[in-house]
């Protein structure tokens, strides 16, 4: 091996082995960074959706479909609606689903550990009647207030679905007691086909306008959605829900569906969150709500959802920077999850450097002291032969001898070719303390 390559690879590993400790401190604290802040999220998520062809399994496909492309598959657990969701995230049974304003009898406050990713769209309460059970009612068959669904076969969802908890609301403000109607809890689709068949007179719905029955049901010939007069009175009363106007012709224009503008009340739906939910997950899934949720569309304008207002539950800081700042700006130029651990580890990373930088100052005066401790321990040696010269005269040649030996050992020593004159300095020293020895 040439000599030049020898002195390199010298110098390269006497400087390993100074910087040994430090490279292992650094090791040690970025893998006590990365198991403190995780920034690897979970490949598998469970979100709760809601019964068949309603807006919740619609919207639950899309997030689904968006998630695939960051490698993360979700889980759609389908239920009866709100309610059970919520029960749902409260139990651990799902991470994520959809919840209703005003679906659960307890408060947000006794659902701690629950956060919210942002308000998704207005799901207003389509109360389809039968214009031949109106008539009854009102000369014009037309219907305009709760208190005039006494006497009618109601039916109002399932426990699970959120909306008997919202319409019992609405008849207890509107001093209206069960007993006073026929209700009924079915679900959707049997619901859907026993008021077709005129078994039921009023159905109840808080969906989204994307739901498959409310769009079979607002063109069906001889079905009448009603009218909210007093709805702008329901959102002061309740916060959790918002007037909402069904534009004239919005559904049909050809065959101006509805024929004129229909006042509603909508809850909003939030799309919530177990806190126990990897941050990178839910930043995900505020990403995608932009996307999904941010069209114009019956009831909402262009970027108006997703949105903080009307949420029942704490916003978490991943929504909350999603609807401020958009996709992060790493994102947009590197793969997620590199863009995340960046993301994640930015903060650890410049903490370690400010602890790292004053200790990295120790290497050089390291490094040096090894180098230069290759040549300066055989002073002590050198030193020992010169005092026994002094002390006895007599043991010069013996001491030559020792001399020749130590010099044959230190001929031995290789130190990088910037250290050359300390390993050249001791062997002049050698020279002088046996020229010493040969006058004795």
């Amino acid at each position: 091996m040439p000599k030049t390559i020898r002195y390199t690879l010298l110098s390269l590993r006497e400087m390993l082995t100074s910087a040994g400790p430090f490279v292992l401190l650094t090791i040690a604290l970025l893998a006590l960074a990365y198991w403190w802040l995780d920034p690897t999220p979970s490949r598998h998520v469970t979100l709760a959706t809601g019964p068949a062809q309603s807006a919740y399994e619609e919207f639950g496909k899309r997030y689904a479909k968006a998630m695939a492309t960051y490698g993360i598959e979700v889980q759609l657990l389908p239920s009866e609606g709100s309610s059970q969701n919520l029960e749902w995230l409260a139990t651990g049974k799902a991470d994520i689903g959809f919840v209703q304003g005003g679906s659960s009898a307890v408060p947000a406050s006794g659902h701690e550990g629950l956060v919210s990713l942002g308000s998704l769209f207005v799901e207003p309460v389509w109360l389809f009647y039968r214009a031949e059970a109106a008539q009854k009612v009102t000369k014009d068959a037309t219907l305009n207030a709760l208190t005039q669904l006494k006497g009618l076969r109601v039916n109002v969802g399932t426990a699970g679905s959120g909306v008997p908890s919202l319409m019992g609301k609405l008849f207890e403000v509107n001093h209206i007691d069960d007993s006073a109607m026929t209700l009924s809890r079915l679900e959707q689709t049997p619901a859907t086909v026993a008021f077709l068949n005129g078994e039921l007179d009023a159905l109840v719905f808080a969906s989204a306008p994307e739901s498959l029955m409310v769009q079979m049901l607002l063109q069906t010939p001889g079905v009448k959605l009603m009218d909210f007069a007093q709805s702008e009175a329901y959102s002061r009363r309740f916060a959790f829900l918002t007037p909402v106007t069904l534009p004239r012709g919005v559904v049909d224009l050809a065959n101006d569906i509805p024929a004129q503008d229909v006042r509603l009340v909508a809850p909003t739906t939030t799309l919530l969150a177990r806190d126990t939910v990897h941050p990178a997950v839910l930043q995900l899934f505020s990403q995608a709500s932009l996307g999904l949720h941010g069209q114009a569309g019956w009831f909402s304008r262009a970027r108006e959802f997703p949105n903080a207002a009307n949420t029942e539950f704490p916003l978490s800081k991943e929504a909350e920077r999603a609807m401020r700042d958009g996709v992060p700006m790493l994102q947009r130029y590197l793969p997620f999850s590199y863009a995340n651990l960046v993301e994640r580890m930015w903060l650890a990373l410049g903490i370690i450097i400010a602890i790292l930088l004053p200790l990295s100052r120790i290497v050089p005066p390291l490094y040096e002291f090894r180098i230069r401790s290759r040549v300066f321990r055989w002073y002590r040696q050198l030193r020992e032969i010169e005092d026994r010269a002094n002390q006895s005269p007599d043991s010069a040649p013996s001491l030559v001898d020792e001399l020749n030996k130590l010099e044959t050992r230190v001929g031995k020593i290789s130190v990088p070719l910037s250290y050359a004159d300390e390993l050249y300095a001791l062997r002049n020293h050698i020279e002088l303390v046996r020229r010493r020895l040969l006058r004795a």
